[in-house]
């Protein structure tokens, strides 16, 4: 609980209904955190196990009212055991070298992330992008925020980045982008197992994938991963 801040000191706004980015013919709403009020580590731990999310300096959940699609899901780490096509995916971690760098912008991360909207996301609201919408979408100043990046280990060059903030209890991943000519080597199911890897190093509980969507293709292959924790009316339950 933030130090700060107390929950009944905390406010909310709610969006006008919007096109959903992920489900064709459906209208979204979200609610957001107010921006009058300041997070901190604490605060932001405890809305991560609320099922919140951040985009930049902004926490949100989705608050759709009859949809319920989109799932707050998180692995927990001691009971996760990979399946068949996950061991097959981290054997072709053997391809890179892995580094943990504090998040910050660099051009070299820029460029990365561009080709990447450029050639996988353009129908998306990030195309085209630039580096203040890089900057406001992924940084932040009062969370621990990281880059878990991966480089080619014959050319060296930066081929993927997973940004995770660490919580109270867990690493929370934020965005993971990677250089598509890379695609046969699965690097944004591959970025999780590391952060799985990772979690464990550091005796964390969860990893917080961000928010399952069964029937949207870009976001189902969150489902591949069990056990796994569903935030549902109020209270997380459990996939087997």
């Amino acid at each position: 609980m933030s130090k700060q801040i107390k929950p009944t000191q905390l406010s909310f706004f709610i969006t006008p209904s919007h096109d959903c980015p992920y489900l064709d013919n459906e209208s979204a709403k979200t609610i957001f955190l107010s921006p009058e009020i300041q997070p901190d580590p604490n605060l932001y731990s405890l809305l991560i196990d609320k099922g919140f999310r951040r985009s930049g300096e902004h926490i949100y959940r989705p608050h759709c009212g009859s949809c319920q699609a989109c799932i707050s899901v998180r692995l927990p780490i001691k009971q996760f055991n990979m399946n068949k096509q996950q061991k097959r995916c981290l054997k072709k971690s053997h391809a890179f070298s892995t580094q943990t760098e504090i998040a910050s912008y660099k051009q070299t991360y820029f460029d990365l992330f561009e080709k990447y909207i450029n050639l996988r996301h353009k129908d998306g609201d990030m195309y085209p992008t630039s580096p203040k919408q890089y900057k406001e979408f992924l940084l932040n100043d009062w969370v621990e925020c990281s880059f878990l990046n991966f480089y080619d280990t014959k050319e060296q060059n930066l081929v993927a980045t997973a940004v995770f903030d660490q919580v109270e209890n867990g690493l929370s991943a934020v965005y993971t982008y990677f250089d598509p000519d890379y695609s046969k080597f699965s690097l944004g199911r591959l970025a999780i197992l590391k952060l799985i890897e990772l979690a464990r190093q550091r005796e964390l509980d969860y990893v917080y994938l961000g928010y399952w969507i069964k029937d949207c293709d870009k976001m189902a292959y969150k489902g591949e991963y069990r056990p796994l924790e569903c935030f549902i009316n109020d209270r997380w339950i459990s996939l087997s």
